[in-house]
């Protein structure tokens, strides 16, 4: 079964390094869609239906702890896993996402075992 994936980052070039070592890690991916902030995401999301979103913490206009605040308040995204995806060396903005219902975490620079080991019993 094939999986729709959102990849939420303000760099294009991490968006399509994510895609690629999505395809690397052999997740069995359906349509994979981009947006560059948590606003733009949330746009996408009223249009098209993810099984998990990879997202930044660090963004502009609404950052990924923002972001994920929103998706937790609406009851048809709530469910939807969502791993960050950040170079935020805070631990205690990584708590937050987790506290606020991140199911974990990738540091930045990641490798595409990394992304397949955190997303092995998620998806």
């Amino acid at each position: 079964m094939s999986l729709d994936v959102l990849i939420v980052d303000d760099s294009a070039a991490i968006r399509k390094i994510l895609h690629r070592v999505l395809i690397q890690a052999e997740i069995p991916l359906g349509k994979v869609h981009e947006a560059g902030d948590g606003l733009d995401a949330l746009e996408k999301l009223k249009t098209e239906t993810v099984g998990l979103i990879l997202s930044d913490i660090n963004m502009p206009n609404m950052d990924g702890i923002e972001f994920l605040g929103k998706l937790k308040e609406n009851a048809a995204l709530k469910s939807v896993p969502i791993v960050m995806v950040t170079t935020e060396g805070s631990q205690a903005k990584v708590m937050q996402a987790l506290e606020l219902g991140a199911v974990g975490y990738v540091r930045k620079p990641f490798t595409a075992e990394q992304i397949k080991e955190k997303l092995t019993g998620i998806i």
